[in-house]
């Protein structure tokens, strides 16, 4: 099965250390490219984890790695979207997946030892070798490999080799924590006391599968229905106050305490039983200095960790085991590529994690109905809003695919007026490019023809290693001042952007693009080029359309 030369100096080609989202989505793409793959985690599956709420984006993943099939036969409850009691509004309302994301209409409310055991033993079906219930005590890796300690049955060590290594330890961050590469998020102080119940009540239809998110005065609460008939049910309030108050009264009469100051929270909960002793998670948001390096990568929580307002852990952890490993096989077959690729890895990995982080920074600045310290605290100030993080993630809202609740910011709470006027200002923008071209050009392509296409002013096109079928490959990327970490285009379209100076009309382009294809497929072509250059302009690559002779 494998077409890779095997080395007898390792036990394994890659190492993935622990079986959740992450490790088990990573383990099962290398599996598939033919590498050696152990898996280990210090527990036996199935084991209860929290974070039952999925997102839309994580169903084409489930589907990459072979796991959807076994997800949607679970009897998982499916999720529509979301119930909210927060910003200007004091009654709940909801938003719909499907108002933004017609494509993935629901995700799922999932039970995560269901879950994760579903994705673990689709590893260990496309070939890993998993081995439970051995603990990872440490991981040294650099450029000849990796070498870990590894504790297994009644307390024995022993030590394990392998080329590379994939951290997805979680929150435990193995390799992160040994190398001091985790810096704590100073927005974020916040901690989480969690327990669940059973009976109770479930929201009105439509809505009777959501997650309640529910702001109160000294945080917010979540409650998530789950098809066995329990409710996940959590707490999350400033950290100092909360570690003080849970001295106090202990962690189950504090977490009684606060689901009892949610109205709508309360009244689901009304009759329910608490059915096991709280849990209290204090190692919140935080982010790694380094994701990727000789011989290892950082995926999932041993990465980053945001805020779980928005039930965006899972799907972070799915997609950046993909792209570890993308990065991994990379590495391991073009040293000189994956070098490349370890920055590119933590640039996708990063981008999907800002995105995160300032939808819910955003957000808890937007419940504005709520006075009291903890809100204060988190309220965005105007200086933040031109941040390069804010900027990003305000080009990433407007007017693209949202991954989960991008669009119901917008439409409820009190957010920064300046974001809102960014937002729209991105958006009305592309859609005066769009009907410009439209009117100017329409579907005749002789009036495109005689048109001078002028780039904006540093667009820059740069090969980069872009994401290919399991793996980074050398691409082609174009950037702008105003989206600096640019898109990937087509070697075809790469070669049209080349050949843009100011003076060349389309139609010379094409002739010249025409000498160096067969003429039937370049008749076949020249339609996607001419929308190629329309969404060049739309996304603000190029500037302008001249007229011949004009300076």
């Amino acid at each position: 099965m494998c077409d890779h030369a095997p080395v007898t100096d390792f036990d394994a080609d890659v190492v993935v250390v622990g079986g959740g989202p992450a490790g088990s989505s990573a383990a099962t793409m290398l599996a598939r490219k033919g590498w050696r793959v152990r898996l280990y985690d210090r527990d036996r599956f199935p084991r209860e984890h929290v974070g039952e709420s999925l997102l839309p984006a994580s169903i084409p993943v489930l589907a990459e790695i072979g796991a959807l099939p076994a997800v949607e036969a679970a009897g998982f409850l499916p999720k529509y979207g979301a119930t909210m009691v927060w910003g200007r509004d004091p009654d709940p309302w909801s938003w719909s997946f499907r108002e933004s994301s017609p494509q993935y209409p629901h995700a799922f409310q999932v039970v995560r030892a269901q879950f994760d055991e579903i994705l673990l033993r689709n590893a260990a079906a496309h070939g890993v070798d998993v081995r439970e219930g051995r603990r990872v005590l440490a991981a040294d890796a650099g450029s000849s490999g990796a070498t870990l300690r590894v504790e297994g049955g009644e307390g024995r060590e022993h030590t394990a080799r392998a080329r590379f290594v994939v951290d997805a330890s979680g929150q435990a961050g193995l390799i992160g924590r040994a190398r001091g590469l985790r810096e704590p998020d100073p927005f974020f102080r916040n901690l989480a006391v969690y327990g669940y119940y059973a009976g109770g009540s479930r929201l009105p239809a439509p809505d009777a599968n959501n997650i309640l998110i529910e702001s109160t005065e000294d945080g917010w609460l979540w409650a998530i229905p789950l098809h066995t008939g329990l409710v996940s049910t959590g707490v999350v309030v400033d950290s100092a106050v909360g570690r003080e108050r849970i001295g106090e009264d202990g962690a189950e009469a504090f977490f009684r305490k606060r689901v009892a100051s949610g109205p709508q929270t309360a009244a689901l909960l009304d009759g329910a039983t608490l059915v096991r002793e709280p849990t209290v998670v204090r190692d919140w948001s935080y982010s790694s200095r380094e994701l990727a390096g000789d011989g290892f990568v950082l995926a999932g929580d041993a990465a980053c960790f945001v805020d779980p307002l928005f039930s965006s852990g899972v799907h972070l952890a799915l997609s950046s085991g993909v792209l570890a490993a993308a990065y991994v096989t990379s590495a391991l077959k073009d040293p000189e590529l994956g070098r490349a690729a370890a920055a590119a890895y933590s640039e996708h990995y990063r981008q999907q994690y800002e995105h995160f982080r300032e939808l819910a920074r955003l957000f808890y600045a937007s419940n504005r109905t709520v006075d009291s310290y903890f809100w204060e605290a988190r309220r965005i100030t105007g200086a933040d809003e031109s941040t390069p993080a804010r900027l990003a993630f305000v080009r990433a809202v407007a007017g693209q695919p949202p991954a989960g609740y991008e669009r119901a910011v917008l439409a409820h709470g009190e957010t920064p007026r300046t974001f809102a006027e960014a937002v729209n200002a991105i958006e009305g923008q592309r859609a005066e490019r769009a009907a410009a071209f439209d009117e100017r050009f329409g579907e005749a392509f002789p009036r495109l023809r005689s048109a001078v296409p002028v780039l904006t002013p540093d667009a820059q096109l740069q090969r980069k290693p872009i994401v290919g079928e399991g793996e980074f490959v050398w691409g082609q990327v174009i950037s702008t001042p105003a989206r600096a970490e640019g898109a990937p285009v087509s070697d075809l379209v790469a070669l049209l952007i080349s050949r843009i100076d100011g003076s060349r009309t389309v139609g010379d382009l094409f002739d010249q693009l025409g000498e160096r294809i067969p003429a039937e497929t370049f008749e076949r072509l020249r339609p996607t080029l001419a929308q190629a250059l329309r969404l060049l302009h739309v996304e603000g690559v190029i500037e302008r359309f001249d007229e011949v002779g004009s300076p």
